[in-house]
């Protein structure tokens, strides 16, 4: 008697148990395979820039080479000056991440956590501007910055792309989701306004303020046009505006394996900096937006 009143539950358990399993089973195969979807542009660059030329090129094709080499990466560095190219692409990304954390968190700051007049049309302007496309405004970027003789110096590169709207946005999202109280408490106690950024409200929105780190160093690390635009000598040109020089035809012939080597040396450093911060970016990506 007892074992047929205890089987109706073991059965319940058992299928409960299976389904987990299948269901478990199931998202790890779907996590799989959109994780090699989504890595299979990098697996195409890593092959194809060990691959010689003649493998790259031949008919029918193939997705792994007979032979492998390494006569591509040399052939990089021969063609455009890497080494330069690198340095500027590295001062760029790190002063222009630099200086928009702090711009943009002090206009984030004063958006979400000082009461003045008119604070919602300004962020709402804001806002509005987002949406004029950049290109509408590279010439009279170029004219100004013509004017003042910056055109192929750093300075040119990276002052115009020092602070920027979407992180004032992002930033703000972050503020207000940090209690008022804090703040509040700061100012009876008698605390400046910029006492109060960064002392209580920085340290308070880290996630935030490394997710929008992350965006800036990456999204001007692989930036081609501005830096194409705004620079001249090849010397003075980032690593990714550099890597354009790659794909002219030598005798009608795309050098696809010089230029996937190129693609390779410059995404290597950002696969390091993100395997470094992946877990508090994740963090910023998951809570940003929660309050508005």
């Amino acid at each position: 008697m007892s074992t047929a009143t205890l089987n109706p539950g073991q059965t319940m358990r058992t299928g409960r148990h299976r389904r987990r399993l299948i269901s478990t089973i199931l998202a790890t195969l779907l996590c799989l395979f959109a994780a090699t979807v989504c890595a299979l542009p990098l697996i195409v660059i890593v092959i194809t820039a060990f691959s010689p030329q003649d493998q790259v090129l031949s008919w029918p094709p193939t997705f792994l080479p007979d032979s492998w080499t390494l006569a591509n990466f040399p052939e990089v560095f021969d063609r455009i000056p890497v080494w330069d190219q690198l340095a500027n692409t590295v001062m760029m990304s790190v002063f222009v991440t630099v200086a928009s954390l702090f711009l943009d968190s002090m206009a984030a700051y004063a958006l979400a956590c000082i009461n003045f007049r008119g604070r919602g049309l300004i962020l709402a302007i804001l806002i509005a501007t987002m949406m004029v496309p950049f290109q509408t405004l590279l010439i009279p970027l170029y004219r100004m910055l013509a004017d003042f003789g910056w055109i192929g110096t750093m300075v040119g590169l990276c002052v115009p792309r020092a602070s920027d709207v979407a992180g004032i946005f992002l930033l703000r999202q972050f503020f207000v989701m940090i209690p008022r109280d804090l703040d509040n408490a700061a100012r009876i106690d008698g605390a400046s306004e910029f006492r109060i950024y960064w002392n209580i409200v920085l340290p308070n929105a880290s996630a935030g303020l490394l997710t929008l780190g992350m965006f800036n160093f990456i999204g001007n690390w692989n930036d081609m046009l501005w830096p194409m635009v705004m620079t001249n000598a090849a010397s003075d040109r980032t690593l990714t505006a550099g890597l354009a020089l790659l794909n002219g035809t030598a005798q009608g012939v795309i050098p696809y394996g010089v230029s996937m080597a190129g693609a390779l040396i410059s995404v290597l450093p950002l696969i390091v900096v993100f395997a470094i911060v992946q877990r508090r970016f994740i963090e910023g990506i998951a809570t940003v937006g929660i309050k508005g």
